[in-house]
C-alpha cells in the first residue's frame, strides 16, 4: 500500500493514475510555472552518413545478370520476329488454312475467305498488342533489376494462343471442315 501523501491510486482502484506535477507538460510550460527562463532550443548536430542517400528510383533496384538481360533481349526480338511474319499469314488466310487443310489430311478446299479475313486482322492485332505490353513489362522488370527472361516466354505463350483461338474460329466454322468433322463422327 502507498503513503497517505502519495497521490497515486490503490492497485484495486480501476481510475488511471493521476499525472505528477510537470509529467505531462512540456519543457517551456515547466520553466514559465517554475519562474524560470525558458530554456535554449537544443539543435542536434548533423551527424554525417557514410553511406550515400538512397533515392526512390534506387530503393529496390540492383544490377541486372547480364545473361538475363541478353536473354530477355533476345526473346523479345525473337518474339518480333515471329509477330511480323505471323501478321503476314494472318491476311492472307488463303495459304494459311489450306496448309492447315493440308496438314489434317482435309480434301476439301477453304472457302471462309471473308470471316478468315476478319479474324486474322483481330489475331494480328493481338499479337501487336501482345508484343508491345509484353517488351514494357520486359524493359521495366530490366530496369529494376528483376529476372526478366521468363516475362517474353510467358506473352509469347499467352497472345499466340489467343490469335490461334482467333484464327481457328473461321477454321473450323468452314463447310469443308465441319463436313469432315461431321464424317469423322458417324
Amino acid at each position: 500500500m502507498g503513503r497517505v501523501s502519495d497521490p497515486r491510486p490503490h492497485p484495486a482502484d480501476p481510475s488511471p493514475p493521476r499525472p505528477q506535477f510537470g509529467e505531462y507538460a512540456t519543457p517551456e510550460e515547466q520553466s514559465r510555472r517554475a519562474g524560470r527562463p525558458l530554456p535554449s532550443p537544443v539543435v542536434p548536430a548533423p551527424v554525417p552518413n557514410a553511406e550515400p542517400a538512397v533515392t526512390a528510383t534506387d530503393a529496390g533496384s540492383r544490377p541486372a545478370h547480364p545473361v538475363d538481360r541478353i536473354a530477355s533481349i533476345a526473346l523479345l526480338a525473337y518474339g518480333l520476329w515471329n509477330v511480323i511474319t505471323s501478321i503476314f499469314q494472318f491476311l492472307n488466310p488463303s495459304a494459311l488454312m489450306a496448309t492447315m487443310l493440308q496438314a489434317l489430311g482435309i480434301s476439301g478446299t477453304f472457302s471462309n475467305y471473308e470471316q478468315a479475313r476478319i479474324w486474322g486482322i483481330v489475331a494480328g492485332s493481338i499479337l501487336i498488342a501482345g508484343w508491345l505490353a509484353t517488351a514494357a513489362w520486359t524493359v521495366q522488370r530490366l530496369r529494376r533489376g528483376r529476372l526478366t527472361w521468363w516475362v517474353p516466354v510467358l506473352g509469347g505463350v499467352v497472345f499466340v494462343m489467343l490469335s490461334s483461338f482467333c484464327m481457328m474460329v473461321p477454321f473450323f466454322s468452314d463447310p469443308a471442315v465441319v463436313s469432315f468433322l461431321n464424317g469423322q463422327l458417324k
